[in-house]
């Protein structure tokens, strides 16, 4: 079956002159089989037969012509596509100017207006018909959000990993200059989202951006990563290490960007970046400086937290108290309390890594029931403890949490052991929390349950303690251990001796 369409077939033919009937020739024709695939020739059909309901058969035979070139170009640069939607605009239009050059066409021309007494530059036929080809397109569909070039993460049909106490909406590929690079990326992006954290996957955006750029500058010609080499990246190496940028911790940048090569060269078939950026690339990991809060800077603290609102002073000494990180602590929900064999205990879910129950102290089961019960006042059921002010329906940001705690260290000038300004250290309190274990001469394993770490060799250790046997163990640690916390709350008398007095300690 012929895979043509005759111009002499068309509805707009029978009202064409004989003498522009004779200009065509016998049997001009658009012919679908010069496009390499099905799908890009039921795209171009389309295209035809909506033209063809508002043109001259004259028109569409100059047009005919025009989709000539279209098909010239594919054989040359474009036998690789299955769609017409595989390249975009910008993509189609710099490599059909490429193409008109090459064999001596002009870009534009002057056409004479008002009777000839002006004229006006204007585009190159080829380069119009392909303009309103796209324009055909692009108004068929809507644009799929992975083929933008700044992604709502939202609206992808994935189930993103990511700390909803620190969110990101989007993720943005403009800065990505090479238009083929940028395509390659989008496809490794949409798959690392499938399995990675989104602030990973951010990471690798800033490795990408930062090698683009050094490639519109070095080497301008490179457009796909199918250029890129061994010998390039080295030079990338030197780069890093002789310029003066912002840091020269790079081992986490080039780790990120060793995967972004892997995955390209999987997904492409492009075999050199598979060893691309070698082991001995990546700088060895410099062992970070294990700081922890003394139990006099701890109290100095504590102290001026009763000058913040109180239901972000219970949620500092909460996170105290529970040893989290600051994630967890913003994430608990509002039914974590579950009480068994006269104990309480909390459910925690680990934003990094898996969710775990522990036994509580009565004090902080205490303190965690009456923000349960000031944020139902406040805003009725929620899914949180601690709350958006403007979206109940969304767990308290860092952020915001943040700016409240650091506004409060400036405006009362509080100081650490060596005179300096303190910063917001969410994180030390889970380190003075696991010193603390340590120093009542606890085995590996109950550290590691009470932190809620997770390891091989702690599963079957796990496995064998039941909540009572546990209980019964960590009792007397948690007591001594809340004592030593509350010990430092200057400030707070006054609550917890109400606290001490409740019912549910008799």
């Amino acid at each position: 079956m012929e895979n043509k369409i005759y111009i002499k077939q068309l509805k707009s033919y029978q009202f064409a002159s004989e003498s522009v009937k004779k200009r065509m020739g016998q049997n001009p024709c658009f012919d679908l089989d010069l496009l390499p695939t099905e799908t890009m020739q039921e795209e171009m059909r389309a295209f035809i037969i909506e033209r063809s309901e508002n043109l001259t058969v004259n028109m569409l035979f100059r047009e005919s012509r025009l989709y000539n070139h279209l098909c010239k170009l594919i054989m040359a640069k474009g036998y690789c596509l299955n769609s017409f939607y595989d390249w975009n605009r910008e993509k189609w239009m710099h490599h059909m100017k490429g193409w008109l050059l090459s064999k001596g066409h002009p870009l534009t021309y002057k056409e004479k207006i008002l009777a000839g007494k002006r004229e006006i530059i204007v585009k190159a036929p080829t380069l119009s018909y392909l303009g309103k080809f796209l324009d055909f397109l692009e108004a068929k569909i809507e644009q799929e959000e992975t083929d933008k070039d700044i992604w709502k993460l939202e609206s992808l049909e994935i189930d993103l990993k990511e700390d909803i106490t620190r969110p990101c909406r989007t993720i943005n590929f403009t800065k990505i200059i090479q238009t083929d690079i940028r395509q390659e990326l989008k496809k490794v992006i949409y798959f690392h989202l499938q399995t990675e954290a989104v602030g990973c996957v951010q990471k690798e955006m800033t490795a990408m951006r930062r090698f683009s750029k050094y490639l519109l500058e070095k080497f301008p010609k490179i457009e796909s990563c199918a250029d890129l080499n061994r010998q390039i990246f080295e030079e990338y190496l030197i780069y890093l290490k002789t310029e003066d940028l912002k840091t020269k911790q790079f081992r986490a940048e080039l780790t990120r960007l060793r995967a972004v090569f892997e995955s390209i060269g999987n997904i492409y078939s492009y075999p050199q970046l598979k060893e691309i950026v070698l082991n001995r690339d990546i700088p060895p990991t410099q062992q970070a400086e294990f700081k922890v809060y003394s139990d006099n800077e701890l109290k100095r603290l504590n102290a001026f937290l009763v000058k913040v609102d109180e239901q972000t002073a219970r949620l500092m000494i909460i996170h105290q108290m529970l040893g989290t990180r600051i994630s967890d602590t913003l994430t608990l929900l509002s039914d974590c309390l579950t009480e068994k064999n006269g104990e309480t205990i909390i459910w925690i879910r680990q934003m990094k890594t898996h969710s775990y129950e522990k036994i509580i102290s009565q004090e902080l089961s205490a303190l965690i029931k009456k923000a349960i019960q000031y944020t139902k006042e406040k805003f009725g059921e929620t899914k949180y403890i601690f709350v958006s002010e403007k979206n109940p329906d969304q767990p308290m940001r860092y952020s915001t949490l943040q700016a409240k705690i650091v506004q409060l260290i400036y405006k009362e000038d509080i100081r650490d052991d060596q005179g300096n300004l303190f910063g917001f250290g969410t994180h030390m309190y889970r380190h003075y929390y696991g010193v603390k274990l340590t120093e009542m001469h606890l085995d590996d394993w109950t550290i590691a349950r009470l932190l809620g770490h997770s390891s091989v060799k702690n599963v079957k250790y796990y496995r064998r303690m039941s909540n009572q046997v546990l209980a019964d163990e960590t009792r007397k640690i948690r007591n001594m251990l809340s004592d030593i916390i509350l010990a430092n709350l200057d400030g707070w008398g006054e609550e917890y001796e109400q606290i001490r007095q409740d019912d549910c300690f008799k």
